[in-house]
Order: structure tokens, then sequence, then C-alpha cells
């Protein structure tokens, strides 16, 4: 049985505390249930889990030094929580291919491109004067795109990534923006 969304609510403030943290979270999952919507509507609620707990291990592995450690402990977290879902395993540790996972299916294209996408358009967000999502337009986040040193750690090869799922970059912009403007207050934005 896969697990609900609920009980990877409950799993995600279990094991993560960080605001800033569960706001990203909450971003993602937002953006992959969008996503859903377009390439896989039958299983929405699936997509925005993987979204919701693409991070869980954040405050719990050494990522920063040890890259490869973030979302295998992820999968180990999860796995002592009783789950047994090797399909969310494995987008789960593709969202971070130094984990040895590498994108293959359009879930984990999708989770590999709305993970920097999120944290993209907050960025973009920041910049405005009233820091709401709802004033960052389409063009905007194409002009932001260009210039690299905006938002370098955003990674925009990954973010392009989407086109592996068969939509189109401009499309996603769209998605990734109505999905975050529809819980702006969620994520302070």
């Amino acid at each position: 049985m896969a697990i609900t969304r609920d009980q990877a609510y409950e799993i995600l403030h279990k094991y993560m505390e960080g605001e800033r943290y569960l706001e990203h979270s909450y971003a993602v999952e937002a953006i992959m249930r969008g996503v859903a919507e377009k390439l896989a509507p039958e299983e929405v609620e699936y997509w925005g889990v993987v979204g919701l707990l693409h991070d869980l291990d954040e405050e719990h592995c050494e990522w920063k030094e040890h890259p490869e450690t973030h979302g295998p402990t992820s999968v180990e977290i999860l796995k002592k929580e009783g789950i047994d879902d090797p399909v969310l395993f494995d987008a789960i540790c593709a969202h971070n291919p130094e984990s040895g996972v590498k994108a293959k299916t359009k879930l984990q294209y999708a989770i590999l491109a709305s993970d920097p996408m999120s944290g993209f358009l907050k960025a973009i967000a920041q910049i405005y004067p009233d820091k709401k999502i709802a004033s960052v337009k389409h063009k905007s986040v194409l002009k932001r795109f260009r210039e690299l040193r905006f938002a370098a750690g955003a990674n925009r090869d990954y973010m392009e990534a989407i086109e592996f799922t068969g939509m189109d970059f401009d499309e996603f912009i769209d998605i990734a923006l109505e999905a975050m403007r529809g819980i702006a207050d969620r994520i302070g934005l």
C-alpha cells in the first residue's frame, strides 16, 4: 500500500524541525502536484508525497560534506518508519544524482526539476519590494534564469530536465508559479 499524504506529513514533522526546510518541502510538494496534474493525473497525491519527503534527511545527514548520503539517509528513515516503497525511494534519491540514482522516469525527472525550481522562484520573489510570489511574472523567471550569477546554487540543468517528461520548460514555470502562489501563506511568500 502506498504511503498517504497524512502519513508523509506526520513523518516529515517527526524528522524535520527547521521552518525553512518545512516551507521548502511544502513548496516542492505543491509543484509536484501541479506537474502530476498534467503528466500523471491519477497519481497527484503520490507525486505530492515525493515532493513532501524529498529532503526528509536534511537535518539528519552530513550532506554538505558527503552529498552522496542525501537521499539514501531519507530511505533509511522511511524504512525505519515501516515504509517499503522502492518507487518512492528511487524518486527521493534521484533528486540528488550524487546519491548514485540517476533520473529515468517522469516522476524522477519531475522531482529533480521541482526541487531547485522552488528555491529559484523564492529567490526571485525575495528581490521584489513586497517579497511575494504573486508579484513574480513568467518573463522575470526567464530573465533571471539566464543570469547565471542570480541564485547560482539553483541548478539550471536540473530545472530544464523537466523536458525529459515531455513538458516544456515554459509550461513548467507557469505550473510552478501557480502552485507556489496557491500556498503562498504557508511558505511565507
